[in-house]
């Protein structure tokens, strides 16, 4: 904050604490405490409530460390195997786990108090850049990652497919989270 916001400030305690000393009733002082209270809030910096917009480089770096850092114990874990197994053997779940991991993704952007993300140049007119990068990051990270690691088998391409939409799903979500959280 710089000072003719501090000075701002001061002023505006002092105008309250004037304000609460010439009012009679206890529920008047409370309710002037309570905005004196409230306006000291307001003007200390904010971590969270900032105004997200643009999706860039930095935003990229980030949703690739989030989707690593949720997504390598899916990876590793025996459980994702045995899920996408079970995915590939029902075409309507693997349908309905990617349009999940895609949903989840847009409920943390756009309808979390986390940030308030405002979509800004959209594809088309229509569809997030933000949304779009990170769903690509997410399912990109999880078909490179599970291919390298040797953690699917693409003999069997809709078991490999399935196990890599499973882990997307949790790489997403870490994706969004990082892309969003505080201080970036």
């Amino acid at each position: 904050m710089d000072g003719d916001e501090g000075s701002d400030l001061t002023e505006l305690v002092r105008e309250f604490e004037k304000l609460e000393d010439s009012v009679e009733s206890k529920k008047h002082k409370t309710h002037i405490q309570g905005l004196k209270e409230k306006a000291i809030q307001l003007s200390k910096p904010r971590i969270f409530g900032v105004v997200v917009e643009d999706f860039n480089r930095r935003d990229i770096v980030e949703a690739f460390l989030g989707s690593l850092l949720i997504g390598i114990p899916v990876i590793i874990e025996e459980g994702t195997l045995e899920i996408g197994e079970y995915i590939a053997q029902h075409p309507i779940f693997l349908i309905g786990t990617i349009i999940f991991g895609v949903l989840i993704v847009i409920g943390i952007l756009y309808y979390t108090d986390i940030q308030e993300v405002k979509i800004k140049n959209p594809f088309f007119g229509v569809i997030p850049r933000r949304l779009v990068g990170i769903i690509l990051i997410a399912f990109l990270s999880a078909l490179l990652l599970m291919t390298v690691w040797g953690r699917v088998d693409w003999s069997e391409p809709m078991v490999a497919l399935s196990q890599c939409a499973f882990t997307f799903v949790a790489m997403a979500i870490g994706a969004a989270l990082a892309d969003i959280l505080p201080g970036t």
